[in-house]
């Protein structure tokens, strides 16, 4: 479905993305995730056609969105703070996706304005910023774009109105599989719902790997520095406090039977790092390895 090689993108001769290579051939949920300045929103920008490679290839169902009309038709890109005119109300937007988009689902969108509360007739200068993010979120999902991106989708919504928004996007894909991209930083809440992970780190790929196992990584253990030291001899340690005779690291290993069982053995605590602690850490410069 999406094919990105060698990709190389600068931005007023600031670079942004080096080298980039992703592809995904299978209908998934995928999250993307990356710290601010990471290369997210040039990767969807140019994902979505808004913007032409310096080098490589971007490629939708193996055409290049840049400049190409037949290929814009199956990407719906749904940005964080979306352009809409601001003469338009409500039902203005929902007839703008129903325009741009040819597999448009415009049941589920009368159905959706009613679930997130949303009136045809307002105005969208008028509406809460979690409103707004309700609004863009039923275009997209709507659209049934065979690719389809969502940047922050759920700013501004409370926790019932997140979680209903999850719902409905994985009821959605499962009656019509496809190719859907979700950057958001709420990484702990879409675990149950991607299937893949993507994170960016310094314009290019640091993982693209199945959530199932990129959320088991990262272990905190803690007791006797002296004994700890040992234990982690070799290993990469990627957050470390002391106090006194007592050190807590985290680790870049999955939280596994043998690693519980080390920990026991040598009367050490062991906990799973959240994801979110994990990959912060996995994204800052200069971790240190115990020798």
């Amino acid at each position: 479905m999406i094919q990105v090689d060698n990709l190389t993108f600068t931005y007023e001769k600031e670079p942004v993305l080096h080298e980039l290579s992703l592809a995904e051939q299978s209908p998934v949920i995928a999250g993307l995730w990356g710290r601010n300045g990471s290369g997210k929103t040039t990767l969807m920008k140019l994902l979505a056609g808004y913007e032409k490679p310096n080098h490589g290839k971007v490629e939708i169902q193996g055409m290049s969105p840049y400049n190409n009309a037949e290929a814009i038709q199956l990407v719906c890109y749904m940005q964080e703070e979306h352009p809409f005119s601001s003469l338009w109300n409500v039902g203005d937007a929902l007839r703008f996706g129903e325009y741009f988009n040819p597999n448009w689902d415009q049941n589920m969108a009368e159905r959706l304005l009613g679930t997130f509360r949303l009136d045809k007739k307002k105005k969208i200068t008028k509406l809460s910023k979690g409103m707004k993010s309700a609004l863009q979120f039923i275009i997209g999902i709507c659209s049934h774009a065979d690719v389809t991106i969502f940047d922050e989708p759920v700013n501004g919504l409370d926790a019932g109105m997140r979680k209903k928004m999850y719902e409905v996007l994985r009821e959605s894909h499962e009656d019509n599989p496809r190719f859907i991209l979700l950057s958001t930083h709420h990484i702990e809440e879409i675990q149950a719902i991607c299937e893949t992970l993507i994170v960016i780190k310094d314009g290019g790929v640091l993982f693209n790997e199945p959530m199932d196992e990129i959320k088991e990584n990262g272990i905190w253990l803690s007791g006797s520095k002296n004994i700890l030291e040992k234990v982690i001899y070799g290993e990469r340690i990627i957050e470390k406090s002391e106090m006194d005779s007592v050190m807590k690291v985290m680790l870049d290993v999955p939280y596994s039977k043998e690693w519980r069982e080390l920990a026991h053995s040598n009367g050490l605590s062991i906990g799973k790092a959240e994801l979110q602690d994990y990959l912060l850490n996995m994204t800052e410069e200069d971790k240190e390895m115990v020798e």
